[in-house]
């Protein structure tokens, strides 16, 4: 399940925290896709990945280079092959987010809440350690209360 941190300090510093998902996907992740980025380019930008660099876009079927994917199919796509980073999740539409909180590693920051309705359990890092929450009101409420 992955690792939802709400202050940056409590990022551990051995971890690298990633802002910019955009930069770090094309300089990074696109080299590491394999057969697992195809049902979550599906699922989330709704594209078909059909070759190393190249996705078929929803819209008239026109081919594009993969720099193209939404910044939220980016950044599922580097916390699934980079679970040992901390990802900023705050360019995450719902479709992402649904796919993001299924993954079974990794780790992402917000310092406000950002919860799909349909969510599992995800672990929560603060100042009192790492916790699990499997319930979308308590994990909301660990967002707004926690100092």
């Amino acid at each position: 399940m992955i690792t939802i941190f709400k202050n940056k300090e409590n990022i551990p510093s051995d971890m690298e925290y990633v802002e910019i998902n955009d930069l770090f996907f094309n300089q990074n992740t696109v080299l590491k896709l394999d057969s697992r980025a195809k049902s979550i380019i599906e699922k989330i930008d709704d594209s078909q990945l059909i070759g190393k660099f190249k996705i078929e876009s929803k819209f008239n079927d026109v081919t594009l280079d993969i720099d193209h994917l939404s910044t939220g199919c980016k950044t599922v796509l580097n916390v699934l092959y980079f679970p040992d980073k901390v990802f900023c999740l705050k360019e995450c539409g719902d479709n992402a987010l649904e796919i993001l909180y299924e993954l079974k590693d990794g780790a992402v920051y917000s310092d406000y809440a950002i919860i799909p309705f349909d969510m599992e359990a995800v672990k929560v890092s603060d100042q009192n350690g790492i916790r699990v929450i499997s319930d979308y009101y308590q994990l909301k409420e660990w967002w707004n209360n926690e100092e």
